[in-house]
């Protein structure tokens, strides 16, 4: 596998023209509601778009984009953009750590100098990890998918030839939202090269392979279970529109800076730990580092269509079939779904669980030093 070192260099003309975009906004006419109580706050909204029409720095945006060594491959037929960053330590263990949407690569620049540099951080340099932290296929910098039918299996089937390629034979995989997936279809697809996978977030596709008619729900499980519909009914509509229309949605979403902005950094507010405050977690400037990764590389599109690939391969295990690798979980307060431990323990081998004191949907940027010490804790007897 050929790999050659990247930068990002947005031209000059697209930062002209996303800036006339913003500008140029045709609000929507307000509605008689309670700030946040149906979507995005426009006021709020407005003074975000206005940040970043006048003030946010790209560039120095960019600078720190650059900051981690960054490279593309050609991996089993897909261009894949990734960060690869070497650990310093005397053995450093080679992990894969995949995002999600509405994130990037960009959601684990805190996390990889954690991981990476323990003793920097006061930790032991014999915890230090190789990390690799891949753009999914059609998101920011990786190509959109060539053909149909890329979910998280066939990315995960990627990841294990990256990994390959990078010379690890073997190695660990984390991840949270759509990361989780990629996660738990590495460890039931190439349990012969993963060791372990550690999941901040459970796939809302997973049906365990010993369901309710192998063996009865526990009241923790009957009540995750209509909790996890109760969140789909009220807040999911994003997800169902994904994964049915998404290039419906997608044209008007990469024609619209503002409202790319208002769909991703909603999330961003609804599915972190911050009380309603956004900004008390995330700065303007990562919220739109983020959000100006997706607008560049047009990548809006591409990137949600993942939901249709997904619900046509959802993570569904059948009766008595195992996943071999074991399993760690930080189960975060405010994240998005809250599964009892048994119910992973129907498919997985869980060998650590943590509820963790805070953080959300967003744990690598809302919470970078306690996901990490989990990391480290749950692959320290897994290292070879």
């Amino acid at each position: 596998m050929q790999t050659e070192p990247f930068q990002i260099a947005v031209p000059d003309a697209d930062i002209d023209d996303l800036r006339r975009r913003l500008k140029q906004t045709r609000w929507a006419p307000a509605t008689p509601a309670p700030a946040w109580e149906q979507g995005i706050d426009p006021a709020w909204l407005r003074e975000l778009v206005a940040y970043w029409a006048d003030q946010f720095d790209w560039r120095a945006a960019e600078r720190g984009l650059n900051s981690q060594p960054q490279y593309l491959a050609e991996v089993d037929g897909q261009r894949v953009h990734f960060v690869h960053r070497r650990g310093a330590g005397p053995a450093p263990y080679p992990l894969v750590v995949t995002h999600g949407w509405p994130g990037s690569f960009f959601e684990f620049y805190g996390l990889i100098d954690q991981l990476c540099d323990p003793a920097a951080f006061g930790g032991d340099p014999a915890d230090a990890f190789d990390v690799v932290v891949p753009s999914l296929p059609g998101f920011g910098l990786s190509a959109a998918p060539a053909q149909a039918g890329m979910s998280a299996f066939q990315v995960a089937d990627r990841w294990a030839a990256l990994m390959r390629g990078l010379g690890y034979t073997r190695f660990g995989a984390q991840g949270g939202d759509l990361g989780a997936g990629v996660s738990v279809a590495l460890a039931a697809r190439h349990a012969d090269c993963v060791d372990g996978i550690h999941l901040n977030f459970l796939p809302s596709s997973y049906e365990p392979a010993e369901g309710a008619a192998v063996r009865p729900l526990t009241p923790d499980e009957a009540r995750y279970l209509q909790e996890k519909n109760d969140w789909a009914a009220l807040e999911g509509a994003y997800a169902h529109m994904h994964a049915t229309r998404p290039l419906t949605l997608a044209a008007s979403l990469n024609d619209s800076p503002t409202g790319l902005a208002a769909w991703i950094a909603e999330k961003f507010r609804a599915w972190s730990d911050c009380g309603g405050d956004v900004e008390s977690v995330f700065s303007k400037d990562d919220l739109l580092t983020n959000i100006s990764l997706y607008w560049y590389t047009q990548s809006i599109g591409p990137a949600i269509q993942m939901y249709w690939e997904n619900r046509l391969q959802p993570m569904r295990f059948a009766e008595g079939q195992r996943v071999r690798p074991p399993v760690g979980f930080a189960h975060f307060p405010k994240e998005i779904n809250h599964p009892p431990r048994s119910w992973l323990e129907r498919t997985f081998d869980v060998t650590q669980w943590t509820d963790m004191p805070r953080g959300g949907h967003f744990a690598a940027m809302e919470q970078p030093q306690l996901l990490a010490a989990e990391i480290r804790r749950f692959f320290r007897p897994l290292r070879h």
